[in-house]
């Protein structure tokens, strides 16, 4: 398998997820409001913005595993069964470690 197609793909998505965590850090360090009721609302925006702060972390531990299953030649293999990850999934998903079947069955 040429994984270089898909060690591209996770790289600039690491790239992406990098400079959206650092426009979000940037928001979360803004100076807040003295307002009580836009105290409110800027803590609720807070919310919202750790949590897709925290959902790119997590994509970012996954790309890092993708890039050293590419590394170790173990990549596009089902880390729950072994067989070979079918190259539509890593198209649409090159940092899944499961083939359909098991993501399926939530292995």
């Amino acid at each position: 398998m040429d994984t270089q197609k898909y060690r591209d793909a996770l790289m600039t998505r690491l790239g992406e997820l990098d400079r959206r965590l650092h426009a979000i850090e940037g928001e979360l360090d803004m100076p807040k409001s003295k307002d009580w009721d836009d105290m409110a609302a800027e803590r609720e925006g807070d919310e919202v913005l750790e949590n897709l702060g925290q959902s790119g972390m997590d994509e970012i531990a996954r790309i890092r595993a993708a890039l050293a299953r590419i590394r170790d030649a173990s990549y596009g293999i089902c880390v729950g069964c072994g067989e070979h990850i079918a190259p539509e999934r890593l198209d649409v998903l090159p940092e899944t470690p499961l083939c359909r079947a098991c993501a399926a069955r939530g292995a």
